[in-house]
């Protein structure tokens, strides 16, 4: 009888055991470790982000991405990565320059919380830096004429991945740091300027502004309806009725070269030396105004586009050197 009493209580001590030990599973079970839905955390878990994530990781800026905050940022996926890294020349992501890719990175994130129904076709400002300039972050174009284009090279494939610090938007290209030539190519108002620029007369303007030497440039960019309304002006029907020498000097007088002149710098009556040679003259009694060696005034009617390279001021008329 003793030893069937003691079986009896070690099937109840078992029992018990099963019992308690299936409460603490179901307690496990309803109380999972949380979930990190921070912008880093969605793209760790997202496995076409995987290189995206190595980057962040390399650039020591998953933490950046991980705390609270509201960033959106554009995420390019692998193969806009491997793309990305054969079209420089990288074997891998370790050859990247660290601070070269923690600028690239930051190019694609933007403060704020901007879902695909709030983005317009303008320009955004990044997190990123060239050298042109310690204060003004990069600008970052969007084009919402067909889809989300960003910089004229890189499209929004996956939009609105909501995040608990932001949002996700995935995108199919890297977005390299932007020369001059980037946003004047980028933006469908600049069509005009880019066919002058590259007019096969002229000396290599694309090249140039796109380059480091003699940079940082500050280049007062005309609109196709300021090209339009100078056509006008001369009685011409095309550019291709304006003289070698005249495009040029004209195009070089819309440039300053060694300096990224922002429009917080810009002073009632100053004078301003053109990579032509010739000057011309800011007033901002009335708004930023332009006056040229013909006394023919134009309004700087877009600010601080900043590149790589240098900075952006748009135009409402082409400004003309004395001939």
């Amino acid at each position: 009888m003793k030893n069937i009493s003691k079986v009896i209580k070690l099937s109840l001590l078992a029992i018990v055991a099963s019992i308690s030990f299936s409460c603490s599973d179901d307690d496990d079970m309803s109380n999972p470790a949380p979930v990190n839905n921070s912008i880093t955390g969605i793209a760790s878990r997202t496995a076409d982000l995987s290189i995206l994530v190595d980057a962040l990781t390399r650039a020591n800026l998953t933490q950046t991405l991980d705390q609270s905050g509201a960033y959106t940022v554009f995420a390019p996926t692998n193969a806009a990565f491997t793309t990305f890294l054969r079209d420089n020349g990288y074997a891998s992501l370790e050859e990247v320059p660290v601070t070269a890719l923690k600028e690239i990175l930051l190019n694609h994130v933007v403060s704020g919380t901007l879902n695909s129904s709030s983005l317009s076709t303008g320009y955004l400002k990044t997190l990123g830096k060239g050298s042109a300039s310690a204060s003004n972050t990069l600008s970052l174009f969007v084009n919402t004429s067909s889809g989300v284009r960003l910089n004229g090279i890189s499209n929004v494939t996956t939009p609105n991945i909501t995040a608990s610090n932001g949002v996700i938007h995935i995108v199919d290209a890297v977005i390299g740091l932007p020369t001059i030539v980037t946003h004047a190519l980028a933006n469908p108002n600049f069509t005009t300027l880019v066919s002058a620029l590259t007019r096969a007369d002229q000396p290599d303007f694309a090249g140039i502004l796109s380059g480091n030497a003699n940079s940082p440039f500050t280049v007062f960019a005309p609109t196709n309806d300021a090209f339009g309304s100078l056509l006008t002006e001369l009685g011409a029907t095309s550019l291709n009725d304006i003289s070698q020498s005249t495009l040029e000097n004209t195009l070089k007088y819309h440039v300053v070269a060694g300096a990224n002149v922002l429009s917080s710098t810009l002073t009632n009556n100053q004078m301003v030396t053109t990579f032509q040679g010739q000057s011309f003259t800011i007033t901002t009694m009335d708004g930023a105004k332009i006056t040229d060696a013909n006394n023919r005034v134009s309004t700087i009617i877009a600010v601080d586009v900043q590149a790589s390279n240098g900075v952006i001021h748009v135009l409402d008329k082409v400004i003309l050197p004395a001939f």
